[in-house]
């Protein structure tokens, strides 16, 4: 992690393009050797702030109530701590954002990234939808999310005076109704009878076997439900 944030350091301050390996690895302590151990071109450098804020955003999401809305989780991930020192020099962070969306190299790594996060979405929304992991309602959830998040975030990095970043991503958010979202996903599945065994669905099922459990035994009624 020193190398990432040694390059997105470098890469905020210079630009890209003046930014060389040897300069990142004189900045970070090491020599060119160990560089290439760990990163296998400059644009690599970047990779493990990706990841980790990949890694974030799931893990804040996954220990949120399930109950509470999803922008209010999402907006509660940008008041961590981790987060709150990356943004805590918001005009370098929103340099570093436009590098890694105007460097080719670096965008295809981003959107890799996101992709990853969206993967990693999945079953974390899955159980705050109750519904399968599987299913194309809770993919296109997590499609949505990362999406307007993306947007957001460049949105803010390019602004000459920008608005609060938690809040352009809370409207983001708010625009897409990823919270209704959220909502017809889990009913959609419901409503199919689809579940991944910890959601809502499979207490209906429960209910709908114990009722029809009491009409198969009820008084004057033959196995066959017929009297």
């Amino acid at each position: 992690m020193e190398i990432a944030e040694t390059a997105a350091a470098l890469f905020s301050e210079r630009g890209y393009e003046a930014t060389t390996v040897e300069d990142i690895a004189a900045s970070a302590g090491i020599s060119l050797r160990t560089f290439y151990r760990y990163c296998a071109a400059k644009e690599d450098a970047l990779t493990p702030v990706l990841t980790s804020s990949v890694g974030v955003l799931v893990q804040q999401l996954a220990g949120r109530p399930v109950e509470e809305p999803l922008t209010s989780a999402v907006r509660a991930a940008f008041e961590d701590a981790e987060a709150a020192r990356r943004l805590a020099d918001p005009d370098k962070a929103r340099r570093l954002i436009r590098v890694m969306g105007s460097v080719p190299a670096i965008r295809m790594r981003w959107l890799a990234a996101g992709r990853d996060m969206q993967d990693q979405l999945v079953p974390v929304l899955a159980v705050r939808t109750g519904a399968s992991a599987d299913s194309m309602e809770v993919r296109l959830l997590a499609c949505a999310l990362i999406d307007a998040l993306s947007v957001a975030m460049e949105h803010w990095a390019w602004q000459e005076e920008p608005d609060d970043v938690a809040e352009l991503t809370r409207r983001a958010l708010a625009y897409l109704r990823v919270d209704e979202l959220q909502a017809a996903a889990g009913a959609e599945i419901r409503g199919a009878g689809v579940d991944n065994g910890t959601g809502p669905t499979k207490a209906w099922a429960a209910r709908t076997a114990e009722t029809a459990k009491k009409a198969e035994s009820a008084p004057g009624r033959t196995p066959t439900g017929r009297r």
